[in-house]
């Protein structure tokens, strides 16, 4: 596989994007790679095609693997493991969209769920305060309770009510505008 200035230009500014978010430079280089190769691929040519180390190439397909972004496959006739991207571009953003909600959020609700329960009997904490952090717990809640539902729409389904945008609220009975 040869890297093209525009593929090389998407690898970039993915990695570039991936630091944006959180994640390492290689680790999101890598997949900006794999999702634009056509064939799965063995860690010795990722780190030919990115000039990237190879124990660096394996410390950041062991990180894609436990977002579960990336996907082992066997070609016959060699021994080496060669990796894909996992599912299509929904897919993709769904899983990201998991894993961020599972490593971020869930322990966020869980903090805000425990605070709650300790104001009962926290008499220090003026109820100002107190009020502010069930407003966060109610946001946080109502968030993944939303998110649930969502995530458990058809493919398609996803789409459209993307599709609709904002149109969407026409839906909403005695709602305006807020």
């Amino acid at each position: 596989m040869n890297i093209t200035p525009l593929m090389e230009r998407y690898i970039l500014h993915w990695g570039e994007m991936g630091t944006r978010w959180g994640v390492n430079r290689t680790v999101s280089q890598i997949h900006a790679l794999l999702y634009l190769s056509p064939e799965a691929m063995n860690a010795e040519q990722i780190s030919s095609l990115l000039s990237v180390a190879r124990s660096n190439v394996s410390t950041s397909i062991k990180e894609l693997q436990s977002w579960d972004l990336i996907e082992v496959s066997n070609v016959l006739g060699d021994r080496r493991d060669h990796f894909k991207v996992k599912g299509d571009t929904w897919e993709m953003l769904l899983t990201i969209i998991e894993g961020r909600k599972r490593r971020e959020i869930d322990p966020i609700l869980t903090m805000l769920r425990q605070c709650e329960l300790e104001m009962h009997n926290d008499h220090e904490t003026p109820e100002s305060v107190k009020d502010q952090i069930r407003q966060m717990t109610n946001f946080v809640s109502t968030l993944t309770e939303w998110y649930a539902q969502v995530s458990e729409l058809p493919k398609g389904t996803l789409i459209t009510l993307m599709n609709m945008g904002a149109k969407v609220a026409k839906f909403i009975p005695g709602k305006k505008k807020d």
